[in-house]
């Protein structure tokens, strides 16, 4: 009698397996074929690609579990030990991959309006910045989004346990001091998520802005709730929390315009021409093809200590090519003075002079020749009089 109530059993237990893995298997196909529909139809629809390719998993996943739950409920006898926690093993699964869709359809739409409004390469004109403005946004407010389902999500597979609702009369009762205490704990948290959310609508900076900061330059690459990645000019990425971009002075050298003017100084000898300097500045940045032609200057700034800096000032359309422009200009004017005025290179005179040289400068300069004050607002009339009018 036993034996055969066992093999009863074991025949109804395989009967049910049967059943579910029969539903699962067909509830995959469904899933595959969606898919494949979707592909057919994302040939000529954008959205419908994006939405075959990014809802796939999620969609079988969810399709599977439907009909996993739905067949044991229908196959397996409600009296069965092991149904009641089967049964709420699948309700969180299927919110878990409800969750899951819904984060991917976010994404569709994030690339869809991505797509519409945001599309193209990152260039330099002000329609480029303004899509590196709408993508900026559009990538905070995915993110926002996306925390969004996903606390729902979990609250909702928490209020699947019949102690939950206790435990949220409890915390309810008590939700005055649990605000104040969580939010003391979580401030830094907190700003940094308050702060990514400033920088998205705010516009101080872009996904593709170039910016200087701690002492390097770079690319902003990737803007989050809580940190930006920025991307410098050695491939190194530099991290740093939203709230730095809020609290500290920082350079965006493309906030408005791309342009920019960068500067190369020389110090040179003082028997330089500087007509003729200016020439080849000239040449080499009509030959240069980095050079945006609008601004070249060459200047002295200092000179000092037996030589005269020389400054040139040159423009490029972005910080890239200004940057390589410089060391151009830079090395043409010194292959210049090399091949044409090496005398003019920078150099260290010694002079040998008698003191029977210097008596005859010194009385040669006293005789007769007007001399300069030794002071401004003291040690003639003239500066006495400039001392009373600040005293």
């Amino acid at each position: 009698m036993e034996d055969a109530t066992s093999l009863e059993s074991a025949t109804h237990f395989a009967t049910d397996a049967a059943w579910i893995a029969g539903a699962v298997a067909i509830a995959y196909a469904v899933g595959l074929a969606v898919t494949w529909l979707l592909q057919r139809l994302g040939r000529r629809s954008l959205l419908m690609h994006d939405t075959a390719m990014l809802t796939r998993m999620p969609l079988r996943a969810t399709l599977v579990l439907i009909a996993a739950s739905t067949a044991v409920r229908r196959t397996v006898d409600i009296g069965a030990s092991w149904r009641g926690w089967v049964d709420h093993a699948l309700v969180i699964a299927l919110i878990a991959s409800f969750t899951w869709m819904l984060a991917r359809l976010v994404r569709v739409a994030e690339r869809q309006v991505i797509t519409r409004f945001a599309g193209g390469d990152e260039g330099l004109t002000d329609a480029d910045r303004h899509r590196r403005k709408i993508k900026t946004q559009v990538l905070t407010l995915r993110r926002i989004a996306v925390a969004i389902v996903v606390l729902l999500g979990g609250a909702a597979a928490l209020m699947t346990f019949p102690s939950f609702s206790d435990i949220g009369k409890t915390l309810f009762a008590s939700a005055g001091v649990l605000t104040v205490v969580a939010g003391l704990a979580a401030q830094t948290s907190l700003g940094s998520v308050f702060a990514g959310i400033q920088i998205a609508f705010s516009d101080a900076i872009r996904v593709g802005d170039v910016v200087v900061l701690e002492d390097e330059w770079g690319r902003i690459e990737e803007i989050t709730l809580t940190y930006v990645v920025v991307r410098l000019w050695d491939e190194r990425r530099l991290v740093l929390p939203c709230t730095y971009f809020t609290s500290t002075p920082f350079q965006n050298w493309t906030r408005n315009a791309t342009e920019l003017l960068g500067t190369a100084e020389l110090d040179v000898d003082f028997t330089v021409p500087f007509d003729a300097m200016r020439a080849e500045m000239d040449r080499l940045l009509r030959a240069n093809p980095k050079w945006d032609g609008r601004a070249g200057v060459l200047q002295v700034t200092d000179a000092v200590d037996g030589l005269v800096r020389v400054r040139m000032l040159v423009s490029a359309k972005d910080a890239g090519q200004l940057f390589d422009l410089r060391c151009d200009i830079r090395e043409g004017m010194v292959s210049w003075l090399q091949r044409t005025n090496p005398g003019a290179l920078p150099r260290r005179r010694i002079e040998h002079e008698s003191s029977a040289d210097r008596e005859m400068q010194g009385e040669a300069a006293a005789r007769g020749k007007p001399q300069a004050d030794s002071g401004l607002f003291s040690g003639s009339a003239t500066a006495e009089r400039r001392g009373r009018v600040f005293s």
